[in-house]
Parts: C-alpha cells; sequence; structure tokens
C-alpha cells in the first residue's frame, strides 16, 4: 500500500490586487500594445471587457468588478478621451486594429472631456478664492494695531469709528461664501461613477466615484490619480 506524501507544500495563494491604480498597471503589464499607464492612450476596442474576462481564472490576482472599475477609470480620464478621434482606429488586446471612431463617438468624448475640463476650471477658481480669503485673513491677524495719541478722526465720532469696523466684512466669512453651496453627498447617491466634490487640504476637487465599501470610497481625480478616502470628505454643488 503506498503512503501518501503528505510533505507536499501547499499551494501559494494568489496575491490579490487592492486599488484600481494596481489593476491598470497590471494590465499595461499584461497587454502592453493594449493599455498604458502614461503618454497617449490608445482607443480601446468596443467589448474589451469580454475579452479580458474571459481570460480571468481562479488564479488571477484581480477580479471582473475590479477589471469593469479599472476600465471605467481609464477610459474617463482626459488623456483616454484626448485619444478618440474621428478615423483613428480602436485596438485589441494585441494592440491589432479594429473598427475606426465614428464622428458621434468623437463628439461624445469631445463633450465628456469640455465638460470634466469646466468642473475643473471652476474648482480652480473657487479654490484661488478662498485662498485669497485665507491670505487677507492671514494679513489682518498679523498686522499688528497701532496706537496714537491725542489723534482723532476729522469728522467722525470714536463711536462712528467703531462701528464702521464692526460692520466690516470678516475674510473667514468670505471663505465660508464661497463653499456655502455644497452638500455632503447623500447616502442614496453614493454610487460609482457619480461626479463629487473630494475635500482635499482646504478646498474640494472634482472627483469621479469609482468604488464604494463600507467605510470608505475610492475616487479619481481629474489628473487620473485614484485615491480612497471616507464618506464626509465628499461633496456636491446644491
Amino acid at each position: 500500500m503506498t503512503t501518501p506524501n503528505t510533505d507536499r507544500e501547499p499551494q501559494a495563494t494568489p496575491v490579490k490586487l487592492s486599488t484600481v491604480k494596481e489593476v491598470i498597471a497590471y494590465l499595461a503589464t499584461q497587454y502592453p500594445q493594449c493599455f498604458s499607464i502614461e503618454g497617449p492612450a490608445k482607443p480601446l476596442k468596443v467589448g474589451i471587457f469580454q475579452d479580458l474576462a474571459t481570460g480571468i481564472a481562479e488564479d488571477s490576482p484581480i477580479s471582473k468588478t475590479q477589471l469593469r472599475q479599472a476600465l471605467r477609470v481609464y477610459t474617463s480620464s482626459w488623456r483616454y478621451l484626448e485619444s478618440i478621434q474621428p478615423d483613428i482606429a480602436r485596438v485589441d488586446l494585441q494592440g491589432a486594429e479594429v473598427a475606426k471612431i465614428d464622428s458621434q463617438q468623437a463628439e461624445h468624448a469631445a463633450k465628456t472631456l469640455a465638460e470634466s475640463k469646466a468642473r475643473a476650471a471652476e474648482l480652480r477658481k473657487q479654490r484661488a478664492k478662498v485662498a485669497q480669503a485665507e491670505k487677507a485673513d492671514k494679513k489682518t491677524t498679523n498686522t499688528p494695531n497701532k496706537k496714537t495719541v491725542n489723534k482723532k478722526p476729522s469728522g467722525r465720532s470714536n463711536q462712528q469709528v467703531l462701528k464702521s469696523k464692526v460692520n466690516q466684512p470678516q475674510p473667514s466669512k468670505v471663505q465660508h461664501s464661497v463653499q456655502a453651496n455644497l452638500a455632503v453627498v447623500s447616502e442614496a447617491e453614493l454610487k460609482a461613477g457619480v461626479h463629487v466634490l473630494v475635500r482635499l487640504g482646504q478646498a474640494p476637487m472634482p472627483a469621479t466615484v469609482v468604488e464604494v465599501t463600507r467605510n470608505d470610497v475610492t475616487v479619481q481625480l481629474q489628473s487620473g490619480m485614484v485615491i480612497k478616502t471616507n464618506r464626509d470628505s465628499l461633496f456636491q454643488q446644491e
């Protein structure tokens, strides 16, 4: 009777990728003629998700859900939208040219790109206003009070001068008014594909929701960077 070999080493569990950025880097490594992580992007074949999904095995480091999310982020980046031009051929996983982009597809990509850049420009404008208000607030705080001896403003009483100073708008209130039209994204509206504003530091930045988990939300910034943040940091304009 043959004794079974119990000394066989157990098979290593495949390491699963955890972020969209890692999944995109993995696709660029596996299919360099199709995907890239920098420089001009190539338009992807329509239905490429199905081509990729058929190659996902049990030991694959990515899941179909991760694949779908990564493709959504990849195809919504500025550099990819800029590649969608009329009569430019799409490519399959091996880089072979397939169907060409028609005018309707190119117009849709151009519109999406313009809207995305407009949101980014508006946010930069808001951030500039906030920075200006903060600078004015800091300047006011750091300016020492100058005391004058036996000097009164001509034609105005001390009570009028005090009232004028009280009625002056405070820089902190200016900052508050800039962001007063922002509201926290509700639980019902927080889902993949929704455009939001994510607060990084003092001012929010435009982003697109990629994945929603129990405690965290993964978003993609306009620059293409993918970050993980909490729900309380996401806003929408009212």
